[in-house]
């Protein structure tokens, strides 16, 4: 079944499985969000005890944004586009120097309705973790549905790699 059509149950239950697994590895994490909007901070931040493990979101949704708040150099975004991989993986390296988080997840994209291009359609999201130890991981994927699905599933797959890497795995 596709991530988005999950339900908000199963994000319940996903949430509530990061929080627990980060809790049981002595692990706080650090959100940086562009086309969700803060939609990973809410959805752990909404389990009850979240704040031993949640220390803080960065809303990144404009480029200036991304420069100011995580140190992204502009002529990164300006050569490999605000939704890329290389800035992806800049968002969770910088989420991580600006926070004290163990683990940092990053998501951009391209929500829609508008502003998809040939290259990247609407749905393209990149997706971005990266530990304190050094774990690095960057994946895009191509999410179908509208603005609400893209973003449904992006949150879910951002957090669903988070666990993974908490639980020592590999964000698929």
């Amino acid at each position: 079944m596709p991530v988005a059509e999950r339900g908000a149950g199963a994000l319940v239950a996903v949430s509530q499985a990061l929080v627990d697994a980060l809790r049981a590895r002595g692990w706080t994490l650090a959100t940086a969000e562009s086309c969700t909007g803060g939609g990973v901070a809410h959805a752990v931040t909404a389990i009850p005890g979240s704040s031993d493990v949640f220390d803080r979101g960065f809303v990144t949704y404009s480029n200036r944004a991304k420069t100011d708040m995580l140190g992204i150099p502009a002529a990164t975004i300006d050569g490999e586009g605000a939704v890329s991989e290389a800035v992806a993986a800049a968002m969770a390296e910088g989420a991580l120097r600006a926070s004290g988080a163990d683990v940092a997840v990053a998501i951009t994209g391209v929500a829609g309705p508008g502003g998809g291009t040939p290259a990247k359609p609407v749905g393209t999201v990149c997706f971005a973790w990266a530990t304190r130890r050094g774990a690095r991981e960057v994946r895009t994927r191509h999410l179908e549905g509208d603005r609400d699905a893209v973003r449904a599933a992006s949150v879910r797959c951002a957090i669903d790699g988070v666990l993974a890497l908490a639980r020592g795995e590999v964000p698929r």
